[in-house]
């Protein structure tokens, strides 16, 4: 409880007053970000392609005079232009821009169209880091700032039945490991996170082969972690300032276990164990 208490002050003191930008800030872990760092005082960007619930998620903040909303649809160059101009148009700059928005995937590799998989690349991958080249010259032009990444353990571990996401992700990984020696004499901060089960929507959302919303909830999503302990746990994180993180359960465990034991992870992967459908990770 102390702990918690000393977390909840730190984050406090950290985000008081900064301009933080939250993609896909609509709904799950978004939306708990978007009122976690309200209760830490900061000056919140809620972007997504639903205003109605853009609006809502402001209004169940505590400060929603503190919050803008700028409307961004990730699959869309323009829209990111667009907000990107706006944004610098109403604040100087941005301290903290959260990519947080992102699209699953349930179907076999060869069952699975191509235009399916560029979408997935267009919304996890490219749309992200258009944004994030977008933003950081003028946090350059301000001293520095810090870019938030929200991958997934499926950015470091592939797994049936969703080898267009997990490539997506891994991308990201690949690029944001890339710029962050670039910019690292220029107080630029990068932080990926990795969460395992969270409760959300995303099993539900996600694409099928034919590009139709898989439209199942998995079971062992909704039995994972709740949003609001991922936006905590993401927030302690970004004001610790850490490289990657991993967020959830005993499922996270299965990136170490990549790293040390691949054979077994890729063993376990052939099981019907993971082609389980609604009974999966992201």
């Amino acid at each position: 409880m102390f702990t918690s208490w000393l977390s909840t002050r730190a984050n406090q003191t950290f985000y008081k007053g900064k301009t933080v930008w939250i993609t896909g800030a609509s709904s799950g872990i978004g939306a708990s970000l978007s009122r976690e760092l309200d209760q830490c005082g900061a000056h919140l960007i809620l972007s997504a392609r639903r205003e109605d619930a853009l609006e809502e998620v402001r209004g169940s903040c505590h400060n929603p005079e503190n919050h803008r909303i700028v409307m961004l649809d990730l699959e869309d160059p323009k829209s990111i232009e667009s907000a990107i101009q706006h944004v610098h148009s109403v604040c100087e700059s941005v301290d903290i821009l959260i990519n947080n928005a992102g699209i699953s995937q349930r179907s076999l590799a060869l069952e699975t169209d191509v235009a399916v998989l560029r979408r997935l690349f267009e919304i996890n991958t490219f749309g992200p880091i258009t944004l994030t080249q977008g933003v950081l010259p003028k946090m350059l032009a301000s001293g520095g700032g810090q870019v938030v990444v929200v991958s997934s353990v499926l950015g470091r571990v592939g797994m049936p039945m969703r080898a267009g996401y997990s490539a997506s992700k891994h991308a990201l990984h690949g690029y944001f490991e890339s710029i962050r020696p670039e910019l690292s004499d220029q107080n630029i901060q990068f932080t990926t996170v990795c969460p395992g089960f969270v409760d959300t929507r995303i099993s539900y959302n996600s694409l099928q082969g034919d590009g139709q919303a898989y439209a199942m909830q998995s079971q062992v999503q909704s039995s994972g972690m709740s949003p609001d302990r991922c936006a905590r746990q993401i927030a302690n994180a970004v004001r610790r300032q850490k490289d990657d993180t991993l967020v959830g359960g005993v499922e996270t465990l299965i990136v170490p276990m990549f790293r040390f034991f691949p054979s077994l992870v890729r063993g376990l992967s052939r099981t019907n164990m993971f082609l389980k459908k609604g009974e999966d990770n992201d």
